[in-house]
């Protein structure tokens, strides 16, 4: 890789890494959005892939012999460095603004994020070399697959760093592969109510327990990249439509959990720790905003069967909204 890194770095401006970093930070926060959809959609994807699959024992053995220019030529660092930077920036959006958005507009939010991903689905499909009719079954699995995870209700997560360790191997799986979302893994894992406050709460005062937590988890996420962008970048060489095939599935599957209107199934009672069937005859609709419940599982409504007020119109202009900003997208994603 380092013979092109010359190449690679020329291609992306350093204000177009940036916001395709930012892009993927965002999208990392928000349960049911992929960053790995981000990177594929603004034509980064593969470079991140073979940047992050560098990672090996020779790039170790340089650092450790603090042979420098070796390490960031090998790692594509003029590259990375631009996209992290970004990312970072994203995430403390995502972590401040974005989930507020959520809270307040989360039929629109919703809406441009089934826009964004149901557009990036015919994009993905035209990266193949060849298309085959024979193709539409990995992709039918991609999408039962995550339509199955999307619709798996959450553990009682522990805060072990072992198990939070592994829970940060699983949910950076979403960094490279479209369609999984690394949120909400950390939401049936059972620690989204958990890692995102503490990020939230050492971004604002950091305390040394956050930051032993928030680095057991970080270890985790860099194990887990060394092994699903090798995984990743395997599949691409050797079965490169395939991959695409069943990535695009991953997609369409994750859909179900971003429709814009979905209502309580099951919640966990914080204080007694039962689960409770949601029963609109026995409990307020605002229960749902209550602190003393964590909602575990949703099912998706028509508008007309939504507890509160629809905005259709909102929704579908968000939605052709998202739609424009992958055709847009598509037409300058080689440009930078």
């Amino acid at each position: 890789m380092a013979e092109n890194t010359d190449q690679i770095e020329k291609s992306f401006s350093t204000v177009g890494l940036i916001l395709r970093g930012m892009c993927m930070g965002m999208a990392e926060v928000i349960p049911g959005v992929s960053g790995g959809t981000i990177a594929f959609i603004t034509g980064i994807y593969k470079t991140l892939i073979d940047s992050i699959k560098s990672i090996d024992k020779s790039l170790i053995s340089n650092l450790l012999k603090f042979r420098i220019k070796e390490v960031w030529t090998q790692l594509n660092g003029g590259f990375l460095i631009r996209l992290v930077v970004g990312m970072l920036i994203g995430i403390i959006v995502g972590v401040f603004g974005i989930t507020h958005l959520l809270e307040s507009y989360p039929q629109l939010l919703w809406s441009l994020f089934f826009g964004l991903i149901l557009a990036s689905i015919p994009l993905m499909f035209s990266q193949m070399h060849r298309f085959s009719w024979s193709y539409i079954l990995p992709f039918a699995i991609g999408a039962t697959i995550a339509y199955g995870v999307t619709s798996i209700s959450p553990v009682s997560g522990s805060e072990s760093y072992l198990y939070i360790f592994f829970a940060g191997t699983i949910a950076i799986s979403a960094f490279v592969l479209p369609g999984i979302s690394g949120s909400f893994m950390l939401l049936i894992l059972g620690l989204y109510t958990l890692i995102i406050p503490t990020l939230r709460s050492f971004l604002s005062s950091p305390e040394l327990s956050e930051f032993i937590l928030l680095a057991v988890f970080g270890l985790g996420c860099l194990t887990g990249l060394a092994v699903f962008s090798r995984i990743v970048s395997f599949a691409f060489e050797k079965y490169h439509d395939i991959t695409i095939a069943v990535m695009s599935g991953f997609m369409l599957g994750s859909l179900n959990k971003i429709w814009p209107w979905r209502v309580p199934v099951t919640f966990l009672d914080k204080e007694t720790q039962e689960i409770v069937d949601f029963d609109t005859s026995i409990h307020p609709v605002t229960m749902i905003f209550s602190d003393d419940i964590k909602i575990l599982t949703e099912k998706n409504v028509l508008p007309a069967d939504y507890f509160f007020q629809t905005n259709v119109m909102g929704a579908v202009i968000a939605f052709v909204f998202g739609l424009l900003i992958i055709y847009l997208l598509y037409r300058f994603q080689k440009r930078g």
